[in-house]
């Protein structure tokens, strides 16, 4: 049986990899109509993809749409790895985190 190995620990060769395996795994999903496995695959996507990113390019009080979510704007408070932490401007106040691979700037 294989372990799974965290994506901390991946290299960027290997997180690539990852993405492009969950991402057909995803279209196989989704042409299946299995809609559940698809949002879990995507969402495991989503989060291999942060950690190809740089947490350090994300600045707290900055302000960063959302991809996926055109027109909502999330405000960074802190950040934690590689999520930022903060709420979103037209929500409803609550703290959150999104992974940065989520953010983009305006």
């Amino acid at each position: 049986m294989e372990t799974e190995r965290r994506y901390s620990e991946m290299t960027k060769h290997e997180l690539n990899e990852e993405i492009a395996q969950l991402r057909e795994k995803a279209r196989k999903a989704e042409q299946l109509g299995m809609v559940n496995e698809f949002a879990v695959l995507q969402r495991k996507s989503i989060m291999a993809q942060a950690y190809l990113l740089d947490p350090n390019d994300f600045k707290s009080g900055e302000i960063y749409g959302i991809i996926g979510d055109p027109g909502n704007y999330f405000k960074v408070d802190y950040m934690n790895g590689v999520f930022a932490w903060g709420f979103r401007l037209q929500g409803d106040g609550k703290e959150e985190a999104l992974p940065i691979s989520l953010l983009q700037n305006k």
